[in-house]
């Protein structure tokens, strides 16, 4: 025996459609976005124009931007960073590697987010530097 039913599985109040629920959770999670506005070289130093925000994660077309000009022979990177609104230890990481096996750099124009940064890096390996004397002196 087979019936027809027009009359809905649930009751109106029950199948109305949930509104979505938002949750914030408080922190940025747009994705950081470094872009070279410009990219030449001068002999064997490469001249970069950096715009945006670099973090760990859009650090990486920059240090493979970088890796490929050292391997065709660059030996002097000059950083332009007026523009950079946002930086973090991965720019760290990019400053600390280009000059790691002998190559020059140069930061030009400097914006705050980058002297900001440098700062705090600074203030940083002084208080390791004074940490390491006070346990070497508690040692002797």
């Amino acid at each position: 025996m087979s019936t027809s039913s027009t009359a809905p599985i649930l009751p109106a109040a029950l199948a109305a459609p949930a509104h979505p629920v938002r949750h914030d959770s408080g922190a940025d999670t747009a994705p950081c976005a470094i872009v070279v506005e410009s990219c030449t070289t001068l002999g064997t130093t490469l001249v970069v124009h950096l715009t945006g925000e670099i973090d760990h994660y859009s650090a990486t077309p920059l240090r493979a931007l970088l890796a490929s000009a050292a391997d065709d022979g660059c030996t002097g990177l000059v950083l332009d960073t007026a523009r950079v609104t946002f930086c973090d230890s991965g720019f760290l990481a990019i400053l600390d590697w280009w000059p790691r096996h002998g190559r020059r750099l140069r930061l030009a124009s400097r914006s705050r987010a980058v002297k900001h940064l440098l700062n705090a890096a600074a203030t940083a390996a002084q208080q390791t530097d004074r940490a390491d004397s006070l346990t070497a002196a508690a040692r002797s």
